[in-house]
């Protein structure tokens, strides 16, 4: 779905992105993880349209999409989710997912006035669209409410239901973890496993949380110095003492998971 070839980034002497080389393919939920400064956030935003690229190639679909704005990679199915949420938060989270759609009729000045029946027949599919989407993230009892008045897992939860608003065919998700408390991210988790089972997204996701990326990708890219360290299976990837060294620190392949963790969630501070 998305390649990735011999991509360069520099921000005057720095390379944050160098040769990086990667596949995302068709119907997966691949997880990209790496130490702070690995690149793995630029490479994101070059991807999304966020960041021209220095030199190299984006591919979506087979497409070359190298440099096109973030608009209209959304309007080619590439969308992606930020590690702080961006909802408005004096909309209601059904006025949040009924504003993505593009080329909505009452939009126009000219439509409001003279096609009022063509707007209120388009707005209702639409809300009837996301009162569906809501009821599939089971947040139907705060459908009403004020979306800043949420937590931090329902407004996570929010900006995927926005991916599910438009025919997406793959959502790049920066750390939809971070924030969230277990129960939540378990939810959001459950969510993103039945869009890819049941609507065929394709998911590349930035997670510091080796557990969740554990239970839900396959496969595992690791990142190291702007360029592509490993590739495999979690278990492969946490076993790669190349990934060991990079990413938790010489010597520590004795670790418990527990402590595993807390390194890497402490990691996650200060990422870029």
């Amino acid at each position: 779905m998305i390649e990735v070839r011999s991509v360069y980034k520099q921000f005057g002497g720095v390379h944050a992105v160098e040769n990086a080389t990667l596949k995302i393919e068709r119907g997966s939920i691949t997880g990209l993880i790496g130490p702070n400064g690995a690149g793995k956030t630029t490479l994101f935003n070059i991807i999304a349209g966020n960041i021209v690229p220095s030199s190299g190639q984006i591919l979506l679909d087979g497409q070359d999409v190298t440099g096109l704005p973030p608009h209209q990679l959304f309007k080619k199915g590439l969308l992606r989710t930020f590690q702080l949420a961006h909802e408005f938060s004096t909309l209601t989270v059904l006025e949040n997912l009924m504003m993505v759609p593009d080329h909505q009729l009452g939009e126009g000045l000219m439509s409001a006035w003279f096609s009022w029946g063509e707007v209120k027949r388009q707005e209702a599919e639409i809300r009837e669209r996301a009162m569906d989407v809501i009821n599939f993230l089971n947040l139907g009892h705060v459908a009403e409410e004020l979306a800043g008045n949420l937590s931090g897992g329902q407004k996570k939860l929010i900006e995927l239901g926005r991916t599910m608003m438009v025919d997406a065919k793959v959502v790049l998700l920066d750390e939809v973890g971070a924030g969230v408390n277990r129960t939540l991210l378990g939810e959001i988790g459950d969510a993103i496993v039945r869009l890819n089972r049941d609507r065929g997204y394709t998911f590349c996701m930035i997670e510091h949380d080796m557990d969740f990326i554990g239970k839900l990708c396959n496969p595992v890219i690791v990142m190291a110095e702007g360029t592509v360290l490993a590739e495999g299976t979690s278990e492969e990837v946490r076993n790669n003492e190349a990934v060991i060294e990079a990413y938790l620190g010489r010597g520590l392949k004795n670790k418990t998971p527990q402590e595993m963790r807390a390194m890497a969630d402490a990691n996650s501070e200060g990422d870029a």
